[in-house]
């Protein structure tokens, strides 16, 4: 852990996201398959949480319903005290723009435009002029140390580079929440350590909450706070 939750912990104000108990079932022929049981959290502004959990857990799950791209059957979620589900899907879709980056294992950058025209497309998506938007993703991508690859697509980054792109893409609207899963699990043990330092730097500098699924405990253990998601419950990590 580190001193940054003491910084989480103070800062005032409502929390950034708040999951009141959701539930996620799934069908599986005749059966049903209950993923989430009453799944209840709550993320504080510049907090770093980590959720662990085996495979099939229901940890992405999890993530796609705080997102805003998956429904709960049932509870609620809501991002700074406005409810993500609900609501038709342009009021959801201007929720996620406007408050949520993501950041997954793979990168999804669209294969047909550069890494800035990548980078810019949150900030063209909330009309932001195209010079500003592309200002702004050039300086973002000149921090990340991609100044010199802006106009190249993302055929012709590597993989480090690609994911560093995608780091930036999340953060350019400076969002108040950024959720990752497995962000550095298609990487080699070099890329992945820079591009968790990145993220963990931009958390600080921007103050911007992050919560990371992760398999990885090294990863976690970096993070203010574990939590466990385990046959459907999610608690403090033993």
């Amino acid at each position: 852990m580190t001193d940054h939750a003491t910084l989480a912990a103070t800062r005032s104000g409502r929390p950034v996201l708040e999951c009141r108990n959701v539930v996620r079932r799934f069908r599986e022929g005749a059966s049903t398959l209950e993923v989430l049981r009453g799944v209840n959290l709550s993320v504080q502004p510049a907090e770093r949480l980590a959720i662990i959990g085996s495979s099939g857990s229901g940890k992405t799950t999890l993530l796609q319903i705080m997102g805003g791209l998956d429904e709960p059957n049932d509870g609620e979620v809501h991002v700074d005290g406005k409810p993500m589900h609900g609501t038709d899907e342009s009021a959801k879709g201007d929720l996620r723009n406007r408050y949520i980056g993501f950041v997954y294992q793979f990168h999804h950058l669209l294969p047909e435009f550069t890494a800035e025209e990548n980078v810019a497309m949150p900030l063209l998506i909330r009309r932001t002029s195209k010079p500003v938007a592309l200002r702004q993703a050039r300086d973002l991508l000149e921090r990340v140390g991609l100044g010199e690859r802006l106009t190249h697509k993302p055929g012709e980054l590597s993989g480090g580079e690609r994911q560093r792109a995608a780091v930036a893409r999340a953060l350019i609207t400076r969002p108040q929440l950024v959720l990752a899963d497995e962000p550095t699990g298609n990487l080699d043990a070099g890329n992945g350590e820079h591009v968790l330092k990145l993220m963990l730097e931009l958390n600080r500098e921007l103050q911007t909450s992050l919560v990371i699924v992760t398999h990885d405990h090294s990863i976690a253990n970096r993070m203010d706070r574990i939590l466990e998601l385990e046959n459907g419950v999610l608690r403090k990590s033993a």
